[in-house]
C-alpha cells in the first residue's frame, strides 16, 4: 500500500485530506510539523509528501529542501494557502514536484496526488510516452515507431526532464540546477538555446507534444495525444 506522509499543522486539514486519500486506499501518515516530519522520515518510507509552508519549528520551505537533499526520488506535493506565483517558482525551485492553493477541492487533491504517482511509476519503468513517440531512459533513445533516433546527451535529459512532468513549469534556474548542475558556470540563456533545439527537432511533432513558454517563469511541455 503507497504510504503518504501529510505534514500541516492544522488538525483538521490533515483529517481531510486524510479521509478522502484512505478511501482511495492509501496509508496516511499525519505530522503537525516540519520537524515532526523529517522524524517520520527517518523511520518510514513513504512514496510522497503533502506538505504546508507556515508550519511551526521548520516551514514548508525548508522541510522541501530537506527532503529533497536527503532523497531526489521522494515526490512533494505542496498545498499552502500561498497561492502567489512567486511561492509557486519557490517551492519548484527547492524542488516540489506539484502545488495546490488554499482553498482546495479534496478531489482535486486526490487527482494530483494519483496523477503525480502515475508519472512517478512511468518515469520508473524507463520508458516515456509522448503520444507515439517514446523516450527510452535506458538507450537514451527517441523512438517513433521502428525508427530510433539520437539525441545530444543535455537534449535528452532536458527532454526527459520536461516530459516526465507533463504541464508542469520549470524556471530556467530549475532547469539549469538540474540539468547542468549546480557547478555551472553558464548563464540560464543556455535552456533557451536547448529549447530551441528541440522545438526545431520535433516541429513535426507537434499533433503528438510541445515545449510551451511560459513568460516570466520558464517552459513546460504540453502533451496533444496520448
Amino acid at each position: 500500500m503507497t504510504k503518504i506522509l501529510i505534514a500541516d499543522d492544522d488538525r483538521h486539514i490533515r483529517e481531510l485530506m486524510g479521509l478522502f486519500l484512505q478511501n482511495e486506499g492509501f496509508d496516511i501518515i499525519e505530522a503537525g510539523n516540519g520537524e515532526e516530519a523529517l522524524s517520520v522520515l527517518e523511520d518510514t518510507v513513504v512514496e510522497l509528501v503533502i506538505l504546508d509552508i507556515m508550519m511551526p519549528l521548520l516551514d514548508g520551505w525548508d522541510l522541501c529542501k530537506e527532503i529533497r537533499s536527503r532523497d531526489p526520488h521522494i515526490l512533494l506535493l505542496m498545498v499552502t494557502a500561498k497561492g502567489e506565483s512567486a511561492h509557486k517558482v519557490k517551492g519548484f525551485q527547492l524542488g516540489t514536484d506539484d502545488y495546490l492553493a488554499k482553498p482546495f477541492d479534496p478531489v482535486e487533491l486526490v487527482l494530483r496526488v494519483k496523477a503525480l504517482l502515475k508519472r512517478s511509476r512511468i518515469f520508473s519503468s524507463k520508458l516515456i510516452h509522448l503520444g507515439e513517440i517514446v523516450l527510452n531512459l535506458n538507450t537514451y533513445k527517441v523512438v517513433r515507431g521502428n525508427e530510433e533516433h539520437s539525441l545530444p546527451l543535455k537534449e535528452f535529459e532536458l527532454l526527459c526532464k520536461l516530459a516526465s512532468h507533463p504541464g508542469q513549469i520549470f524556471t530556467r534556474e530549475h532547469l539549469i540546477i538540474q540539468i547542468w548542475g549546480t557547478d555551472y558556470e553558464g548563464d540560464d540563456r543556455t535552456v533557451d538555446v536547448h529549447i530551441k533545439r528541440l522545438r526545431q527537432r520535433f516541429a513535426s511533432d507537434i499533433n503528438h507534444f510541445y515545449i510551451e513558454t511560459t513568460r516570466g517563469l520558464g517552459y513546460r511541455l504540453v502533451v496533444v495525444a496520448q
